[in-house]
């Protein structure tokens, strides 16, 4: 059975009722796991896990924990690139699917603007997340577990 782990640090508050209900609905098992407190919602699928803070606690965390097929829910491009080392699965925030196919451009543009951002430039961020997002997570999350679960 697929289970699902969420990068819950950055984790937008639109996405967590439509979260829970799939969670419920499904019957998920899900991890979530941060290095604070993220409350998704009350539900016997969901575990919260808190690890120590640091840059990369969370995501060594569900990495060590992840099994192939299983799905990661998450804005970080190298926590994405670890997931699809490991054959499963990783979706953003916004509803594109991370793959074997494209993982490498997002790690390069990833790399590039952080690379302007360290000589100096300013960059403008990614877009406010909003309702359109949330929509397009919802759909795609739907497709997923409808083709896997």
């Amino acid at each position: 059975m697929i289970k699902l782990y969420i990068d819950g640090d950055a984790l937008p508050n639109l996405l967590k009722p439509i979260l829970l209900r799939a969670i419920e609905k499904q019957n998920i098992d899900t991890y979530v796991v941060s290095n604070k407190k993220i409350i998704i919602g009350k539900s016997k699928n969901i575990k919260y896990i808190i690890v120590d803070a640091g840059a990369d606690e969370a995501d060594n965390k569900i990495v060590e924990m992840l099994e192939s097929s299983d799905l990661v829910i998450t804005a970080d491009i190298p926590l994405a690139d670890r997931t699809i080392t490991k054959n499963a699965h990783a979706i953003d925030h916004r509803g594109e699917f991370y793959t074997k196919d494209n993982i490498k451009h997002y790690l390069a543009m990833r790399n590039l603007m952080e690379s302007i951002r360290d000589s100096g430039e300013i960059t403008k961020g990614p877009a406010p997340f909003g309702q359109n997002d949330s929509q397009n997570f919802a759909n795609s999350f739907n497709k997923f577990l409808q083709r896997y679960m």
